[in-house]
């Protein structure tokens, strides 16, 4: 805890002043400074868990930066004590009045051809940025937040963030793209394994099991260097590395991710969700 509490701080410090040029959401919050863009999820007494302004947020966020050729990084961070703790469940889909329209927000494709729906997108759409992506984790980066990490070119973390993928704890399987995401980090017995048993690890078996790139002392910084020194490359070079590893370790994406929505759909309409809720 001593250690995230000082991470927050010195990332504090870097975000503060008016060095950034910002733009942003209440909820999520983009700031620019030589190229480097810094996207904060900004809800830390939820520990920024997602609720459906936040989806929107995000995505909105994402398609502004696939367009924005000024960017030769990108980095993701959490305000608070976390980096996320997942979907805010009782906000979004407990309340009877508004859980189908919620509901069908998250989980229909607009359009119908779409290669995503909106609770994948906040995690797909980094993945469509030009720019590389660094995630920076700490504290607690579970379910929907791991999720939105793994959308990332690379995860940057403290030794004692705790990760987990939740979503088995609900009776549901985790449908933000993880089929396309997690696949290309781990072999298919460890993705079967934290899924099912929804266990939670910290970063040191993060980074051997391959989930994370890096495990720091102070992973704002040191995702910070490594920004400053990927905008030394050739921005176009860099775009195409990015598309081609992305295209040839990830065929066939819709079919996988028509896939989560099909057995979310039916998981979350069945008695087996109700009861575990």
């Amino acid at each position: 805890a001593r250690v995230a509490r000082a991470v927050q701080t010195r990332a504090q410090k870097v975000l503060t002043g008016n060095r950034f040029a910002s733009s942003s959401s209440e909820l999520v919050k983009i700031e620019r400074k030589d190229g480097i863009a810094i996207v904060s999820l900004n809800r830390p007494d939820k520990l920024n868990a997602l609720n459906m302004e936040m989806f929107r947020g995000i995505v909105r966020i994402t398609k502004e930066l696939q367009q924005d050729r000024d960017v030769s990084a990108v980095i993701v961070r959490g305000e608070g004590r976390a980096f996320c703790a997942g979907l805010d469940f009782k906000n979004v889909l407990a309340d009877p009045l508004s859980f189908q329209k919620n509901f069908n927000d998250l989980m229909d494709r607009v359009p119908e051809d779409s290669v995503t729906n909106l609770a994948q997108a906040v995690g797909y759409e980094w993945r469509k940025i030009p720019a590389p992506v660094i995630c920076v984790t700490h504290g607690v980066c579970i379910g929907g937040g791991l999720q939105i990490a793994l959308g990332a070119d690379f995860r940057y973390t403290t030794k004692d963030c705790q990760f987990s993928i939740m979503e088995s704890k609900w009776g549901l399987i985790p449908d933000m793209s993880i089929s396309v995401t997690l696949r290309e980090l781990v072999s298919i017995d460890v993705a079967k394994e934290l899924t099912m048993t929804h266990r939670k690890f910290g970063g040191e078996e993060a980074k051997q099991l391959g989930i994370v790139t890096k495990v720091c002392e102070d992973p704002m910084a040191d995702a910070l260097a490594l920004a400053k020194e990927i905008a030394l490359v050739s921005p176009d070079a860099v775009a195409a590395t990015k598309r081609l590893f992305n295209k040839t370790y990830a065929l066939n994406d819709q079919e996988a991710l028509l896939l989560e929505t099909d057995l979310q759909r039916q998981l979350i309409m069945g008695w087996n969700n109700v009861a575990s809720v």
